[in-house]
């Protein structure tokens, strides 16, 4: 018996960058660094909002792009969750716009996607640490990062 697994929309964010800080070169390496100063939480799983403090540090060797955030997020219960958010951005010329119903979630020939951890003690979002997810990322304008989570099932 085969078993594929499955992926169920858990929230996205949408967090709120200002300008970038370059950090230096390094051997065929550009090191860059992106404070995160505010945004939003909003699904069914999760809602609430990005706390200012946090950023995303990214090393670019050619044209991909390693990418590692850390910041918190604020639950409307007021719970604080820490996460790591780990990925990759390149281009790629086969990937297919993709969409989740009529919302456009990966732009045609951009490989955005993340694998973030979440760290809490919050009983009520206990779930987000115990629980593998999959980002789908894509820029909004200058100022924001949409990334839609996805729950591996």
């Amino acid at each position: 018996m085969s078993f594929t697994p499955a992926l169920a929309f858990a929230f996205e964010i949408r967090a709120e960058v200002t300008g970038t800080l370059h950090i230096g070169h390094g051997d065929g390496e550009v090191a860059e660094f992106t404070p995160i100063v505010g945004g939003s939480v909003e699904g069914p799983l999760l809602r609430g909002k990005v706390l200012p403090g946090g950023g995303d540090w990214s090393s670019t060797r050619g044209e991909v792009c390693e990418l590692e955030a850390r910041y918190l997020l604020q639950a409307d219960d007021g719970a604080v969750i820490d996460i790591v958010n780990r990925g990759y951005y390149r281009p790629k010329a086969d990937s297919p716009d993709q969409f989740d119903g009529d919302l456009q979630v990966a732009e045609a020939g951009h490989y955005y996607r993340t694998s973030p951890v979440f760290r809490t003690d919050a009983p009520a979002h206990r779930w987000l640490a115990e629980t593998v997810f999959v980002g789908l990322a894509r820029p909004e304008g200058e100022d924001v990062v949409a990334i839609r989570m996805y729950a591996l099932r």
